[in-house]
């Protein structure tokens, strides 16, 4: 019997262990790597080229979306599964758009991970339920891309100056997508508008 690789990256070392000492309990499955951020999982994935790398959510440096993007351009051949505590619709859309297969919720029994494994590396796709059912009624973003763009740069307070400089625009365009989305959101602050946009799942 061939073994699924897989590589996995969390933050959480005792998550991280639980799940790696469960699956080599797994005769089909081997892991090959652990990572405790983006940075190191994207590396270990284009070291080993496993079946599959199952990456956390929220993780130091690139997030979990983020670093599945970059893995689906650079190893395009191993398949992707997301863990997370955020269980938002906008947060599955923008995984699924990021090239993800599975999208597992960690109040999921850990002992269902292994079918989920199985049944991406078969070429499957695996949605928690309870999501899914959420994302068929979500309502669409309100915001643009750049509106999107400017609010996420906001989230640790930044100050207009900054975002300008992260984001390369002039001040005065900052101001104004600040203030467009501030306005489609009800918001009295940047922060606070970040903020809901990031409880929707948005940024």
């Amino acid at each position: 019997m061939s073994s699924i690789s897989v590589v996995l990256a969390d933050d959480e070392l005792l998550l991280r262990e639980a799940v790696i000492t469960l699956l080599t309990l797994e005769e089909d499955i081997a892991v090959v790597g652990s990572a405790n951020d983006g940075h190191q999982a994207t590396a270990l994935v284009q070291r080993h080229r496993p079946d599959i790398v199952v990456l956390d959510l929220e993780m130091p440096g690139p997030d979990g979306i983020e670093t599945a993007s970059g893995i689906a351009q650079l190893v395009p051949e191993t398949s992707i599964v997301l863990l997370t505590r955020h269980a938002r619709p906008a947060v599955l859309r923008r995984a699924l758009e990021a090239g993800v297969s599975a999208f597992v919720t960690k109040a999921t029994s850990v002992k269902e991970l292994p079918n989920v494994l199985r049944t991406v590396f078969n070429g499957g796709r695996y949605v928690d339920g309870a999501v899914a059912t959420a994302a068929l009624a979500e309502s669409r973003c309100p915001l643009s891309d750049r509106e999107l763009h400017v609010l996420r740069e906001s989230m640790d307070g930044a100050t207009i100056r900054v975002i300008a400089e992260r984001t390369h625009l002039a001040p005065g365009t900052v101001r104004n997508y600040i203030s467009m989305a501030m306005g489609k959101l009800g918001a009295d602050t940047r922060v606070a508008a970040a903020q809901a946009a990031w409880r929707e799942g948005w940024i």
